[in-house]
């Protein structure tokens, strides 16, 4: 994406979500945190169409979410989530929390992501750098 087509050309957020906001990428990506890696597997688990499929793919391609590989077989392509695309992580973990405990329904049923003990990982809590909690009340943006 080019300078000219940003959303707010200053603003982080707004520029994560130019990059990876679409519902469609968030969930290739949380897919490739869960091991996909062919377009099959995103194409199996998603259910997407095989054109959104494709675009998507690219556009995290190119701004180097995703890298691109033939695999060993040389009969297709394997995605796999750069270091860029692994720092995603705590994006993604914050979204299930904030789904956990928002987009359910009391007693409802939903996926649970464990650590490697099995155990639930704890809920995310935004600190500042003395360890003290932080929220939108207790933060400013400075506009550069």
């Amino acid at each position: 994406m080019t300078a000219d087509r940003w959303t707010d050309p200053n603003c982080p957020v707004a520029r994560t979500v130019d990059l990876v906001g679409d519902r469609w990428s968030l969930l290739i990506i949380r897919d490739a945190m869960d091991g996909a890696s062919a377009f099959t597997d995103f194409h199996q688990r998603l259910g997407i169409a095989r054109n959104i499929l494709t675009d998507r793919l690219r556009r995290l391609t190119e701004h180097g979410i995703l890298t691109r590989d033939t695999a060993p077989s040389g009969k297709r392509q394997t995605y796999a989530l750069t270091e860029a695309g692994r720092d995603l992580f705590t994006v993604v973990l914050a979204l299930r929390q904030w789904g956990e405990r928002n987009a359910f329904a009391a007693g409802e049923e939903h996926s649970v992501l464990l650590d490697r003990r099995g155990e639930a990982v704890p809920e995310l809590r935004a600190l500042d750098a003395t360890g003290a909690p932080v929220s939108s009340s207790t933060t400013r943006v400075r506009k550069v």
